[in-house]
């Protein structure tokens, strides 16, 4: 489903039916008595819907939920399509996974209800909405029936609103990194303090989770991928990822991208695009001008998997990605990596991985993409933030990697 019409949806039915619910769990706290002690969680919720990066910078959070409660069941609702990076983080049981598919509004809506029943039949106790200020996942925790329910509020800041019928009610801080943010919400499951952050003293760096490919995999899938593009065998391969996505504003200039591209082909490494397969457009065309080279493949909707790209990954040089998911998904591997930010900032989102490199060019507008604006950028699309990146220093960064590499 079209972003601009998720986020139409969450703001102006979101609004009412947060207003709604939070009005229905007033009145229901009044008729009713909570235990003054609660008990200790015995299945655990984890709500984060959207996107696939967060999900491997949610590692650490996932581990501290099961260190501390080893005799819990851990859930997970999630986006369908993000289900392959959970399914290799291997935290959560597959039968215990909720996947919604977003592809239409239909599906989404008939995924959400039957997810809520289930939730509901199951006896979720404990509810971690994940999401910075997104409505449809508070509106999910308020329905799941739970005892506990830990999410993001805006308190006194001028952050989206979401309702009031989070229990364990945690403040945003757009200046700690989101890793860290989802320990907070961990920690404040059976916290008694306000606001509920006050005792983590967790600041990382952490390891990322590994990819632990099965016998023999990685060297299949490479002979396939030899097998199809000959020409790329015995070259040094660099990866490219020119999209932006779902917000094409966080992409850099694709002619830097062909830039970049040319000089490292004159220097006889080969270059594989990659993305998914709304993105062959693009990748052709950054192919063609790089004067369609041999050496210089699209492999946008090449890889059948998360998986299939992270074999991928094992065996080529360098990645070199504008932020978003394959530069959070390459820390579970060990290819170096150049990313770039600049409407969102490395700050919050930069990757835990040793081999990552980021470039970011902080301007007084930058990060423009923010949880208070519902990422919707104040930005005219002269996106100077990245403009500003030169591929002369792109490139003597590519090289330093390669010939480390």
């Amino acid at each position: 489903m079209n972003i601009q019409i998720q986020k139409w949806v969450d703001r102006w039915l979101g609004i009412p039916c947060c207003a709604a619910l939070s009005a229905w769990h007033r009145t229901w706290n009044f008729f009713q008595h909570a235990p003054s002690v609660k008990p200790p969680p015995r299945r655990i919720l984890v709500i984060l819907l959207s996107e696939l990066g967060s999900l491997v910078l949610s590692e650490p959070m996932l581990c501290r939920l099961q260190k501390r409660y080893p005799d819990a069941t851990l859930y997970m609702l999630l986006f369908a399509r993000n289900r392959q990076v959970l399914d290799l983080l291997s935290f959560v049981q597959p039968e215990h996974i909720l996947a919604v598919r977003d592809d239409s509004a239909l599906h989404l809506l008939i995924d959400l209800w039957h997810s809520i029943r289930r939730m509901r039949t199951i006896g979720i106790d404990t509810v971690v909405d994940c999401e910075l200020f997104a409505r449809c996942s508070a509106i999910i925790s308020g329905c799941s029936g739970a005892l506990r329910r830990i999410g993001f509020h805006r308190h006194a800041q001028e952050g989206l609103y979401r309702g009031s019928f989070h229990t364990s009610p945690v403040p945003y801080n757009p200046y700690r990194h989101l890793s860290l943010q989802l320990i907070s919400l961990a920690d404040a499951i059976e916290s008694g303090e306000t606001p509920r952050a006050k005792s983590d003293l967790v600041t990382g760096p952490f390891a990322p989770p590994t990819f632990v490919p099965g016998l023999g995999e990685v060297k299949r899938e490479m002979d396939q991928l030899h097998g199809d593009y000959p020409q790329i065998v015995g070259k040094k391969m660099v990866l490219l990822y020119p999209s932006g996505g779902l917000l094409p504003i966080r992409a850099w200039p694709l002619e830097y991208f062909v830039t970049v591209a040319q000089a490292l082909l004159q220097d006889g490494c080969a270059i594989g695009v990659i993305g998914l397969p709304d993105d062959r457009t693009l990748a052709e065309a950054l192919r063609s001008a790089c004067g369609n080279n041999d050496s210089c493949i699209n492999l946008a909707g090449y890889t059948r998997s998360i998986r299939h790209l992270l074999c991928i990954f094992e065996r080529s040089d360098l990645l070199i990605t504008n932020d978003g998911s394959p530069g959070q998904v390459a820390a579970m591997t060990h290819i170096p990596t150049i990313v770039f930010f600049g409407p969102e900032t490395p700050l919050l989102y930069g990757s835990w991985s040793p081999f990552a490199h980021v470039f970011y060019t902080p301007l007084p507008c930058s990060p423009c993409l923010t949880a208070y604006n519902h990422r919707t950028s104040p930005c005219d699309g002269d996106n100077q933030c990245l403009k500003r990146i030169a591929p002369e220093s792109v490139l003597a960064k590519a090289r330093e990697f390669l010939i480390i590499r």
